[in-house]
C-alpha cells in the first residue's frame, strides 16, 4: 500500500491516459475542414459568404465557452464523462446538420453551436488529465502531445469529407460524419482518468537546470483574474490565435484568389486545397510537439516570441505567394506558428497558476479563442466583401503581430517580477 504522495515511477496507466487524450482530440475535430463544406455550401447551395462562414464563426465561439464549462465539469466529476459526453454532443452536432439540410440557421446551430459545445467538453477534459500523470518539467511536450492530435486530425478528416463530398451529398457527409466521430470518440473517453490523489510522478533523470523552477501556487480563477499576468496572455493569445483561424478557415479562397489564371485552380483548386489542409495539419501537429518540448529547455516566452515574429513576418509577405510552392512555405509557417501558440499558452497557464484548478482556469484563457473566432472573421469576410481579396487582411494580421511582440515582452517582464517574488516567498 502506498503511503500519501510516496513518488513512483510514471505508469503504464499515465501512458495508456496520454494515448487516449490524443486520440479523443484526434476524434473530434471537426473545425479544419470547414473550408472545403464551405466551398460547397456556395457553389451548391448558393449559401452567401457570410452564411456560410457564421457556422464557422459559432463553432470557434463555443468551442471556448464549452472548454470553459468542460473544464469546470471535469475539477469536479472527473474527465471520463465529461469527454464522453463531449463527443457525443460533438457527433449530435453534425447529424443534426446533415438532418437540417440547406438552412443557414440551422446547420449554424447544430454544427456551430452543438458540435462546438461538444468539442469544447472534450478538449477541456482531455488536456488537464493528462498533464496531472507527468512531471511538470514535462507540461510543454505532453501539451504538445495532446493538442497535436487535435491538430493531426485534419490529415484524417480532409480526405475523408472531400471524398464524401465527391462521393455522396452534403447532408450525408454531415451525418456519416457525426455518426462516426460519436462512435469512436465515446469509446476512446472511457480510457480517460484522473491519477490517484497519493499520485506524485518521478522527477526525470538528468533535468535540465533550466526547466527547474518555482512552483507557482494553484490559483481558483477568483485569484487568476486578479493578475496582471491572466489578461496579459489573454490579449496575446486573442491576437496570435486570431491570424491563425482567419488563415485556416480561409485556404480555399486564398488559393483561387492568388493562384488565379493559373493551371493549378483550373485542374485540381480543390486538391491543393485538400493537400494544404492536411499539410498545415500536419506542421501544426509538429509544431505542438517540437515547440511545447522545445519550450521546456528555453522557456516559454522565448518560444512564443519565435513563433510570433515568424508570423509577422509571413503575414508581411503573404500577398506575394502567387505560386504553389510559395502558398504551400507560407501556410506551412501559418501551421506552425498556430501550433505553438496554442501549446504555449495551455502551458503557461499550469505554469502560472497551477494544476489543481486548471481545467476551469484555462477553459477561462481559452476563451480569448473565442474572441478570436469573433475577430478572425469580421476581419476576413468583411475586407474580402468590399475588397475581394485579402492583401489588406494580411497587413493588419502583420500589426497585429507587432502589437503582440509588444504584449508578450511586457508579459515577459511581470512574469520575470512574479518569479522573483515567489523565490522570496
Amino acid at each position: 500500500m502506498r503511503t500519501k504522495n510516496t513518488i513512483i515511477p510514471t505508469s503504464k496507466n499515465a501512458l495508456v491516459v496520454l494515448l487516449a487524450c490524443v486520440l479523443l482530440n484526434l476524434s473530434i475535430q471537426v473545425l479544419y475542414t470547414w473550408s472545403l463544406v464551405r466551398v460547397e455550401l456556395l457553389t451548391q447551395w448558393g449559401w452567401s459568404p457570410t452564411e456560410a462562414g457564421l457556422p464557422f464563426t459559432l463553432i470557434l465561439v463555443f468551442f471556448a465557452v464549452g472548454a470553459l464549462i468542460g473544464g469546470r465539469l471535469q475539477d469536479h466529476f472527473g474527465p471520463r464523462w465529461i469527454a464522453a459526453v463531449g463527443g457525443l454532443m460533438t457527433g449530435l452536432g453534425l447529424i443534426l446538420s446533415g438532418l437540417v439540410g440547406d438552412n443557414p440557421l440551422g446547420v449554424a446551430l447544430s454544427f456551430g453551436a452543438l458540435s462546438g459545445l461538444g468539442i469544447g467538453f472534450s478538449y477541456g477534459s482531455a488536456l488537464p488529465a493528462a498533464m496531472k500523470w507527468f512531471h511538470p518539467s514535462k507540461k510543454g511536450l505532453i501539451g504538445g502531445l495532446v493538442l497535436g492530435g487535435f491538430a493531426l486530425a485534419s490529415v484524417m478528416y480532409a480526405p475523408i469529407t472531400e471524398g464524401l463530398l465527391r462521393g455522396t451529398t452534403i447532408e450525408n457527409t454531415f451525418l456519416y460524419l457525426g455518426a462516426g466521430g460519436a462512435f469512436v470518440s465515446f469509446l476512446i473517453a472511457q480510457f480517460i482518468k484522473n491519477p490517484p490523489e497519493d499520485y506524485v510522478p518521478a522527477k526525470p533523470k538528468n533535468l535540465s537546470r533550466a526547466v527547474i523552477t518555482q512552483d507557482s501556487p494553484d490559483l481558483d480563477y477568483r485569484h487568476m483574474l486578479k493578475t496582471p499576468v491572466f489578461y496579459l496572455m489573454f490579449a496575446t493569445f486573442a491576437l496570435t490565435a486570431s491570424v491563425g483561424l482567419m488563415m485556416v478557415g480561409n485556404i480555399s479562397n486564398i488559393i483561387n484568389l492568388q493562384l488565379i489564371g493559373a493551371e493549378h485552380v483550373t485542374i485540381a483548386g480543390i486538391g491543393i486545397a485538400v493537400f494544404l489542409i492536411s499539410f498545415v495539419a500536419v506542421i501544426n501537429t509538429v509544431a505542438r510537439i517540437v515547440g511545447g518540448s522545445l519550450s521546456d529547455r528555453i522557456g516559454r516566452i522565448n518560444t512564443l516570441l519565435i513563433a510570433i515574429i515568424l508570423q509577422m513576418v509571413n503575414m508581411t509577405l503573404f500577398s506575394f505567394y502567387n505560386t504553389v510552392f510559395l502558398l504551400i512555405v507560407g501556410f506551412a509557417l501559418v501551421g506552425l506558428c498556430l501550433g505553438i501558440f496554442l501549446t504555449m499558452f495551455s502551458a503557461l497557464t499550469s505554469d502560472q497558476f497551477g494544476l489543481k484548478n486548471y481545467g476551469l482556469n484555462y477553459g477561462i484563457v481559452y476563451l480569448s479563442c473565442g474572441v478570436a473566432g469573433l475577430l478572425a472573421p469580421l476581419i476576413a469576410d468583411r475586407l474580402y466583401a468590399v475588397h475581394n481579396d485579402f492583401s489588406i487582411t494580411y497587413l493588419i494580421s502583420a500589426a497585429m503581430m507587432i502589437i503582440a511582440i509588444g504584449l508578450t515582452l511586457l508579459l515577459k517582464r511581470v512574469l520575470t517580477k512574479r518569479a522573483s517574488e515567489l523565490e522570496e516567498m
